[in-house]
């Protein structure tokens, strides 16, 4: 049964005639009548005492009309709030970001700029890559992207023209491993070429392991790393570093509770500590304008 069926039917009990109902519903008199013979067909009994003028309902008319009216009530009302729900999500500010930034900056930082309401992480990106991030933004699938970037100029191998960037915080990834019984670090750098380090890398294409690379190359002793396992996700090389499998650098937020509890302790002094600006990115040109409004909010915070 349609709900257009009973929207007819309320309309013909209220005008008592084919015609004007038709004329009320925007369509021919045949296909009205059709309509309502098709309605009593289903409920299984006349509803329309067609006999009498003005058309007069019978008891189970009556008795269906009530049901009529309290199902397109509620209809109604359902409908009202299901584009009030539509209107809401699409005035919300949908972000990607990293697992570890979703659950260890971007709380806090949403927060004290009074943002939990407008903007809503997009979970599918705690998976992607930095190229990824891009896509999505090209796609309309996220409206920003914040990531991890490197301080120093890197080629990572895309390019950027078509988004605009803010720095809104800095995140220090520290070479990490678990302790000996002795509580001092398993492993230590630089490692030596003989005895290499177990390394927990970041994926390869990853801008953390491209930063990575770019800063060991900097440090006048060169790190002996043997690469034992590759992730996208800096919870599970911390897994990994805590089952004591290697040295993984870690962002300082994500392995603060373990640092100070002793269960990870530094694998090298702060020299091979790696440094990152964290970056909110968006398209030059944005898909609403909640988007571009935030934007300013934004920049005119973090300037």
């Amino acid at each position: 049964m349609e709900i257009r069926w009973l929207e007819d039917f309320i309309v013909l009990a209220q005008t008592r005639h084919f015609s004007r109902a038709a004329d009320a519903q925007n369509v021919s008199q045949p296909t009205f009548s059709r309509r309502i013979k098709l309605l009593e067909e289903e409920m299984g009994t006349t509803l329309i005492n067609r006999q009498t003028l003005p058309l007069s309902l019978t008891p189970a008319g009556d008795e269906f009309l009530q049901l009529c009216e309290q199902i397109t009530e509620r209809v109604r009302i359902t409908r009202e709030r299901l584009q009030d729900m539509a209107q809401q999500q699409a005035s919300k500010i949908s972000l990607g970001a990293p697992q570890s930034l979703v659950s260890h900056f971007l709380p806090d930082w949403l927060d004290q700029l009074q943002l939990r309401e407008q903007v809503l992480p997009y979970l599918r990106a705690t998976g992607w890559l930095a190229a990824d991030y891009f896509h999505g933004l090209d796609r309309g699938e996220c409206d920003l992207a914040l990531c991890y970037w490197p301080q120093a100029r890197v080629d990572l191998g895309f390019e950027l023209d078509s988004y605009q960037y803010l720095v809104v915080g800095e995140e220090t990834f520290i070479p990490l491993c678990a302790p000996g019984a002795d509580g001092e670090p398993r492993h230590q750098l630089p490692g030596t070429r003989r005895n290499p380090l177990p390394f927990i890398s970041p994926h390869p294409r990853a801008v953390i392991a491209t930063s990575l690379m770019a800063h060991l190359a900097q440090v006048p002793i060169q790190a002996h790393l043997v690469t034992m396992n590759e992730n996208i996700q800096a919870a599970n090389i911390k897994a990994l570093v805590l089952q004591g499998y290697g040295i993984g650098w870690l962002p300082q937020r994500l392995a603060a509770e373990e640092i100070a509890s002793g269960k990870l302790v530094r694998a090298g002094d702060p020299r091979w500590d790696l440094s990152l600006h964290i970056r909110l990115y968006r398209p030059r040109v944005p898909r609403h304008d909640s988007v571009s409004e935030l934007w300013h909010q934004l920049e005119a915070h973090f300037s």
